[in-house]
């Protein structure tokens, strides 16, 4: 196991260097920080339609778009798991029927993946730049994180894994940088507190979920957020692959705030999410 923990703003030592790790899913919460820059900017808006489909950006981040996700797919998990090359990303749309909206925009929930590749589509696009150059410049600099790249071919995880296969991108980074990245964006270093309670007004999901810590479980702008026993809300994102998971949480107790990024390899989201609420508790 591999934790980082971000105490009121201050990173606190680790028990494990600092080697860069697969952030799996908190990639979105990432790239929803790098599209929240595009709105605080004035270049795109939550409740614009977008190109893609007749859903907004808004419905994009929150899984609320209709879309339906690769991970349907049977022979997608086949292919996984026998080490095969990546699909290219226009077979995969095709194989999914991904323009097939499985419910209307804002009438329903489904965690999409596809959501995000089209996210990491529209932040290339306007930007003018590869998603990993627009990442670095919107995302990465202005909150001082290093040491964070998108993963493009196996020998970045070991071997044993296509990157391309997670369509949206993935990154790697150190958790003590995630943890830092979670702690400024939701402290207010990258976009207006305006954007950042609207990232974490979220959809509820219901709950608890067993063997989980969640009470509540809920959905907002490319973040996972609930309640846990002791009425605490946290806010961030858990992430799972091939071998690890990965969970990168924040909570705020009146003044006080911390955040902490565990990576277990060969874990559970259960036992990653339990470990990060551990830490939370003995730094607040």
């Amino acid at each position: 196991m591999i934790y980082s923990v971000v105490s009121n703003g201050q990173l606190m030592p680790s028990q494990a260097p600092g080697d860069p790790v697969p952030w799996w899913s908190f990639t979105k919460t990432v790239l929803a920080a790098g599209a929240l820059t595009l709105v605080r900017d004035g270049l795109l808006g939550l409740d614009d339609t977008l190109p893609e489909g007749p859903f907004t950006l808004r419905q994009l981040l929150r899984h609320e778009a209709g879309l339906a996700d690769y991970g349907e797919l049977a022979d997608y998990h086949t292919a996984v798991a026998s080490h095969q090359q990546a699909w290219p990303a226009i077979e995969m749309l095709q194989r999914l029927e991904a323009t097939r909206l499985r419910y209307s925009p804002g009438d329903g929930w489904r965690y999409s993946n596809v959501g995000y590749l089209y996210l990491a589509r529209l932040i290339e696009r306007l930007c003018g730049l590869t998603l990993e150059q627009a990442l670095v410049e919107r995302v990465f600099e202005p909150l001082g994180i290093s040491q964070v790249y998108l993963a493009t071919a196996a020998a970045d995880i070991d071997g044993v894994y296509d990157p391309r296969w997670v369509y949206h991108g993935l990154l790697m980074g150190p958790p003590a940088q995630a943890a830092l990245l979670l702690d400024r964006l939701l402290g207010g270093q990258l976009i207006p507190m305006a954007l950042v309670q609207a990232m974490q007004t979220v959809r509820p999901l219901g709950g608890p979920l067993p063997g989980r810590p969640w009470q509540t479980a809920g959905y907002g702008l490319g973040l996972m957020q609930g309640t846990v026993a002791g009425g605490l809300t946290l806010s961030g994102h858990t992430g799972v692959g091939p071998g690890s998971v990965v969970a990168v949480y924040r909570c705020v107790v009146g003044s006080g705030s911390a955040s902490c990024a565990v990576f277990l390899p060969n874990g559970s989201e259960g036992g990653v999410e339990a470990q990060v609420l551990t830490h939370l508790l003995q730094a607040l």
